[in-house]
């Protein structure tokens, strides 16, 4: 029996049974449109990417703001973030009625006004266009679709209230074409897509979450670490996937992963501690494995009640419903070991990101 602080990822085999799905076989339904304009719900597809020369590029189509989840119909979003090797940053948001949005269920295919994500869990198109700024993306999968389980995470006595995520492409090659300021910029690199889903505010049921993914050398790893909020039982979740050429090696993070922070550091905009790096080590007996992200700046930063008038940004904090959003760059590590003893050793850069009540 249940109770009100129950929270439990979706691993038993009558989880599957009810959402239709099978362990170890995704499909590309999954990735098509999940919520269906049910109210009160939202969902969003999400693309990064680390370039060749050391620039980011990120894109995410939503259906519903990210940040609560309104009982008024959705508001669908298209967001593009592009920062160059030579330091300079471009950010758009495209804030659109729900009449310009459009989307497929049999497969990922979402259209925002002239705004398109499509694929097939192999290879997708990605297209912004606001009029200021064009972009082209060709991301092709190097990595098979994965997900945590069944990729639910339920919340509440009846496990009613749910947040969704499948990693649709771990990690794939990046072909991108950007027209900025009358310029063309073109890209090679590495990639990543995941799709989210849920029927609640984020920031009702996790109180802190820590998600990030890299790929180095011949590894390609995903990695997040989320904590429940006390009201559903103060649950850890850790999820953790390592693959090597390709190929999943470690994906059990309940039995086998230690997650610590380390070098806090206070943020100038909010007075919170934050830290420096990130550890993940895995170890089931027979192979050993640290994932190591090491922040060198960060690359977004949002406040849940920055739009918010003074009094309501006031209520906010009083009632804890007030968060932020970080996403940072760096360097990532892995290291395998024998023993004590580290055997392999290799660092490349890496995307992550904090979402966090304060």
């Amino acid at each position: 029996m249940t109770t009100k602080g129950h929270s439990t990822m979706g691993s038993t085999p009558e989880h599957y049974k009810r959402l239709g799905i099978r362990k170890n076989d995704i499909k590309p339904w999954e990735d098509g449109y999940r919520t269906k304009d049910v109210k009160g719900t939202y969902e969003w597809w999400y693309f990064d990417s680390q370039m060749d020369d050391g620039s980011t590029l990120v894109i995410v189509f939503y259906s519903n703001k990210w940040t609560l989840a309104p009982k008024k119909g959705p508001t669908p979003q298209v967001t593009f973030a592009l920062h160059t090797a030579d330091g300079q940053e471009f950010s758009e948001t495209m804030e659109m009625p729900f009449s310009s949005f459009e989307a497929a269920v049999d497969h990922c295919r979402v259209k925002i006004e002239d705004c398109l994500f499509e694929g097939d869990l192999h290879e997708y198109h990605i297209r912004f266009n606001n009029g200021k700024i064009e972009a082209n993306v060709r991301l092709a999968g190097n990595v098979p679709s994965w997900r945590p389980e069944t990729g639910y995470f339920y919340f509440g006595d009846q496990e009613q209230h749910y947040f969704a995520w499948l990693p649709s492409v771990p990690e794939g090659r990046v072909e991108a074409e950007v027209k900025v300021e009358g310029k063309t910029l073109t890209y090679t690199g590495t990639g990543y897509h995941d799709h989210n889903w849920g029927n609640i505010s984020m920031m009702s049921i996790i109180r802190h979450w820590y998600w990030g993914r890299a790929k180095i050398g011949r590894y390609q790893t995903i990695s997040s670490y989320i904590s429940g909020e006390k009201k559903f039982g103060d649950n850890k979740f850790p999820i953790f996937m390592l693959a090597k050429d390709g190929e999943i090696i470690a994906d059990d993070a309940v039995s086998f992963l230690h997650f610590w922070e380390e070098d806090p550091y206070t943020d100038s905009q909010t007075g919170q501690t934050f830290y420096n790096r990130l550890l993940y080590d895995y170890n089931d007996g027979r192979q050993h494995y640290r994932v190591t992200y090491q922040r060198e700046r960060d690359i977004e930063f949002h406040q849940a009640s920055a739009s918010l008038s003074k009094p309501l940004q006031l209520l906010a904090k009083v009632i804890r419903l007030d968060g932020v959003y970080i996403r940072f760059t760096g360097m990532a590590t892995i290291e395998c070991f024998d023993g004590s003893h580290v055997v392999e050793s290799v660092s490349g850069p890496a995307i992550w990101e904090l979402t966090s009540k304060i």
